[in-house]
């Protein structure tokens, strides 16, 4: 399993359009080959950054299965205009996996 993980600095103001619209964007992402699961959290000292986690089954299904796919170009549209800088990408995998 690998974790994506994305610091999205949404442009003042704008804060509650991207939440309905993330809403929207959701079901894209959860139909693609390999995903597993979404988490999108708002930080509480800085209220304009969101985090957003997503874990595939493998690297590929998030950096060529998705983002090659027309559905990207979907997600892209809906969301991408809310990003100033745009954010940072990276992918992790469990080193220490831990559960209650």
């Amino acid at each position: 399993m690998i974790t994506e993980h994305a610091l999205l600095p949404v442009l003042p103001g704008r804060d509650v359009e991207f939440e309905a619209t993330f809403e929207l964007a959701r079901p894209i992402i959860a139909s693609m080959p390999g995903f597993v699961s979404l988490s999108l959290s708002r930080s509480i000292e800085s209220p304009g950054t969101y985090l957003l986690l997503v874990t595939w089954e493998t690297l590929e299904d998030h950096t060529v299965g998705f983002r090659g796919s027309p559905e990207y170009q979907q997600w892209r549209a809906l969301l991408h205009h809310f990003y100033e800088p745009f954010p940072v990408v990276e992918h992790f995998e469990d080193v220490a996996p831990a559960a209650r």
